[in-house]
């Protein structure tokens, strides 16, 4: 389907949720997915000014405590423009309904995670067409 390498930084402090996803987006037929890690808000800041990625997700919960309404908006204040996902192993509680107020474009929740979600989101955020008019903008 997409002819371009498509990265993916994905932000965790815990390395092994990592593999799991990058096992899950590596193995999509649809996509050339190279996926990138960092394990701190600090470190996604640094290799997204660094590197070019078209997609950050980013864990809701990163150590010291810090939830992604302190930590979305240090990528913002970077200059990241891309699409931000805040991943879960629990989207329920209720401040997760005022995602977009900091500067996220969508939540998921980590058990929701498999090729067709990948799909939805990178044909959503990542390939979607961009109407003809605003094409003249981009060039």
């Amino acid at each position: 389907m997409a002819d371009e390498r498509i990265r993916i930084l994905m932000v965790d402090d815990e390395l092994l949720e990592f593999k799991v996803l990058q096992q899950k987006m590596t193995s999509s037929p649809d996509y050339d997915i190279d996926p990138d890690f960092a394990q701190s808000i600090d470190e996604a800041v640094e290799r997204a000014l660094a590197e070019r990625y078209q997609l950050i997700l980013v864990d809701n919960r990163l150590l010291p405590n810090n939830d992604f309404r302190e930590t979305v908006p240090r990528l913002r204040e970077a200059g990241y423009t891309g699409p931000i996902g805040v991943i879960s192993s629990d989207i329920s509680d209720a401040y997760f309904q005022e995602f977009q107020e900091f500067g996220v474009d969508f939540r998921i929740g980590k058990d929701e995670i498999d090729y067709h979600a990948l799909r939805h989101i990178i044909s959503e955020y990542v390939t979607y067409d961009i109407p003809e008019a605003w094409r003249e903008d981009l060039r």
